[in-house]
């Protein structure tokens, strides 16, 4: 039986709760948000481990227990499966508008001997390795022709998964060009390669199949899915050409949209079709950042349901049944992508780190080898069974430790920016409380500082004394903790003596690339600028508010009135309360 629309309203509300709150929690213990959407997924999704623990314990105790609690049934999981499928396209889509033929021609002689390194060393190394374990061990199902097919597929890296986490921490610099770069090669080499095995392999198992057709039915797939991207990337870049910019998002869902069922219909690889499009408005249209951005916020949106739907369809229990062939399935793709690049990256021309840990950014694995196994199932049951089985098991390990891997590199090469790489709120939970506390008395007519204009008030009183300044010789690492764990945006440094010497500016230092090799080579006495506007301690609330209109620092210094001793800060927000009939002016 259906379940009613509002149950299904209900689901998506509580999903998307829980995503926000997962991802909150994940930036504060500095992971990607996408980990935390597939295990929010995971947790409540009708695999979800508690439920199936609880299945197995009432099996093994041959006792009825009671399954409670809540979790996404299956039912849903398919009707929201459109809005998955949409945001991948937008992701490609995007991933295309950042990468325009020249930017591909001026990398491409760099990237090609990367990129047969890791897909010839990873192929080998699968479907060898892979062939050997089912010779040698119990898993006699596991034959050549499988082998195979798991080679082709340990190529694909999940594109969604990669480009999100990129593009979520701002990462810029040669590992993100790269990793972008081989993230097309690698899902056209699988798709590619996974197509001609799977011809050879029917036919060696006495199907009836023209080699010569099937290949010549791939080819021109493979070329129907280029010219409709094309058509459909010139048709973007003219229309948003002559349109105003409030109609692009109209525009670009009216062509994204059939342009899926189109692929569907005709069977051709969407992820190409995706990537052309993006790629050829990067490269006919000057608007090609400007349409991008026109997308991200619905593409955010739809990106937290796409990742908490995958991770409610991932099966923990997959993982296990996935056995020996699941574990060396999973240890030959950890080899082969990170050594296929060590091995073939040059450290003088592309950079020592990006030589590391480029391969580290290329792990992740879902919606190409999970929708190629599934067509393996289509054309050959007992055959995809097995390649489909091992593969939903291995996703789950690689989509939670991939995103990992990719933000670790993007941030050991340096490629993030502060404003990224740390968790800097301005607003604490307690401020907002006593922001919204003085609001409502305001709206109820009462003022607690009636009777008492600014100027007859001491700074004094709205001094904040608790809040530590940075001492001059504070290393870069120490300056990083200590914007992540404060609530400003202006920070005093001071002398040992506690001289106050200057200050640092959250919005001239959240740009800077935040490149490990920093820790002990800059320190805090060398992003300080001058405190151009400081308070004394026995100056008015009405000195300093207009002190603080004249600058655009949410907080100011107050020091001693005479050895410039620092005392603590004036914030702008705690000011802001006393606005009320004029009280401040």
């Amino acid at each position: 039986m259906d379940s009613p629309n509002w149950y299904l309203a209900l689901t998506v509300g509580l999903l998307l709760g829980a995503a926000l709150l997962a991802g909150l929690a994940a930036r504060k213990f500095h992971l990607p948000s996408v980990t935390a959407y597939l295990l929010v997924g995971l947790a409540l999704g009708p695999h979800t481990p508690i439920l199936t623990w609880t299945a197995w314990l009432a099996e093994k105790l041959n006792v009825a227990i009671p399954i409670k609690g809540f979790h996404i049934p299956a039912d849903h999981l398919h009707y929201l499966e459109p809005v998955g499928n949409f945001a991948i396209a937008l992701v490609l889509f995007n991933m295309g508008c950042h990468f325009p033929l020249s930017r591909f021609r001026r990398i491409i002689k760099r990237l090609l001997p990367m990129s047969l390194g890791e897909l010839g060393l990873t192929f080998t190394l699968v479907a060898v390795g892979l062939t050997l374990l089912g010779i040698f061990s119990s898993e006699k199902w596991l034959t050549w022709q499988l082998a195979l097919l798991f080679g082709a597929l340990a190529l694909a890296t999940a594109p969604a998964t990669t480009v999100l986490v990129l593009k979520e921490n701002r990462s810029e610099g040669p590992l993100t060009e790269f990793t972008t770069g081989l993230l097309a090669l690698n899902n056209l080499a699988s798709i590619i390669l996974f197509e001609l095995i799977f011809v050879l392999v029917h036919a060696t198992r006495g199907a009836e199949i023209s080699i010569g057709a099937e290949y010549m039915e791939l080819t021109l797939a493979l070329l129907a899915a280029t010219i409709l991207g094309v058509a459909a990337g010139l048709c973007v870049s003219y229309f948003c050409g002559i349109m105003p910019s409030s109609r692009w998002l109209v525009l670009l869902t009216a062509v994204i949209a059939p342009l899926m069922a189109v692929c569907e219909i005709l069977q051709v690889p969407y992820l190409l079709t995706f990537l052309a499009m993006g790629t050829t408005v990067a490269s006919t249209s000057e608007l090609a950042d400007e349409i991008s951005e026109a997308l991200d916020r619905l593409t955010g949106l739809l990106c937290v349901v796409f990742f908490v739907i995958h991770g409610a369809e991932m099966d923990l229990s997959k993982l296990w049944a996935a056995g020996a062939a699941g574990i060396g399935y999973i240890s030959l793709r950890l080899i082969g992508k990170y050594f296929g690049v060590f091995f073939t990256a040059n450290a003088h021309r592309d950079g020592p780190q990006v030589k590391r840990w480029l391969g580290a950014a290329l792990l992740s694995q879902a919606g190409a080898a999970i929708a190629l196994s599934a067509i393996a199932v289509e054309r050959d049951p007992e055959l995809g069974r097995h390649l489909q089985d091992v593969i939903l098991g291995t996703v789950v390990f690689f989509e939670i430790i991939g995103p990992i891997m990719v933000r670790t590199s993007v941030l050991q090469c340096g490629e993030i920016p502060v404003a990224a790489a740390i968790a800097h709120t301005t607003n604490s939970g307690l401020d907002q409380l006593r922001s919204m506390g003085y609001r409502i008395m305001q709206s109820l007519g009462v003022n607690p500082f009636k009777g008492s204009t600014a100027d007859e008030l001491s700074v004094s009183r709205v001094t904040r004394r608790n809040v530590k300044p940075l001492l001059a010789n504070a290393p870069f690492n120490e300056v990083i903790d200590h914007i992540e764990h404060s609530h400003d945006n202006t920070y005093p440094v001071v002398t040992e003596s506690n001289e106050l010497i200057g200050i640092i500016r959250y919005p001239d230092v959240r740009d800077i690339l935040f490149d490990p090799a920093l820790k002990t080579l800059v320190t805090a006495e060398d992003l300080a600028v001058e405190a151009k506007k400081v308070l004394q301690q026995d100056k008015t609330l009405g000195e300093a508010w207009r002190m603080l209109q004249d600058e655009g620092d949410d907080c100011i210094p107050v020091i001693t009135s005479v050895e410039n001793q620092y005392i603590g800060v004036v914030r702008r927000r705690d000011l802001l309360p006393l606005l009320h009939q004029g009280d401040i002016g």
